[in-house]
């Protein structure tokens, strides 16, 4: 076996990067279980992990839902 260069090593790399981006939610989700609320008429409906609140419509008015904890910490920085 000939290693040539300097990065041909044994990938003893921590794979941390220098990203560091954390995106939405500060980078954590928000799990499964909850709520999809509607912001508009506050219809509650069951969150289905892997599908996205903001993918639903309200089944009563319409409206775009969001998810519960989303709409708590809005609603706490009013």
């Amino acid at each position: 076996m000939t290693r040539q260069g300097r990065n041909s090593g044994t990938g003893r790399g921590k794979g941390l990067g220098l990203g560091g981006g954390h995106g939405r939610n500060k980078g954590g989700g928000y799990g499964v279980g909850g709520y999809c609320v509607c912001a508009k008429c506050g219809t509650k409906v069951k969150h289905q992990q892997g599908v996205k609140c903001t993918s639903l419509k309200c089944p009563n008015c319409g409206h775009t839902m969001i998810r519960e904890e989303l709409l708590n910490e809005k609603r706490s920085k009013d």
